[in-house]
């Protein structure tokens, strides 16, 4: 299983654009519920915007690139943006009933 945390900030007049965009990507998911990834994003009130992705192998690893609203939303980030993304793996330490599988 990998995790990528995703961090960027937004210029202040496009936080909301960038919010459309991210929330049109949920919706996409939702509605095709694939298996083997799990998504959460979160904004500050300063822009910043943090994408935790969760990804069980390989093979479900183009499941959020192959989406037409992640598509719309990766067209412009940078413009978008005052800080470009940047991702980081990342491995879990622990956690409490933030994620489905059990906690080690």
């Amino acid at each position: 299983m990998k995790h990528h945390l995703i961090r960027y900030k937004t210029k202040p007049d496009r936080a909301d654009e960038n919010e459309r965009l991210v929330k049109a990507v949920f919706e996409e998911l939702r509605g095709k519920s694939p298996e083997g990834v799990r998504y959460m994003t979160w904004r500050s009130g300063d822009g910043t915007f943090v994408h935790l992705v969760e990804i069980e192998t390989d093979e479900h690893a183009d499941v959020i690139p192959g989406l037409a609203a992640f598509e719309a939303f990766q067209n412009g980030i940078r413009d978008r943006s005052i800080e470009p993304p940047h991702r980081d793996v990342m491995t879990v330490v622990g956690h409490y009933r933030m994620l489905d599988e059990q906690p080690e």
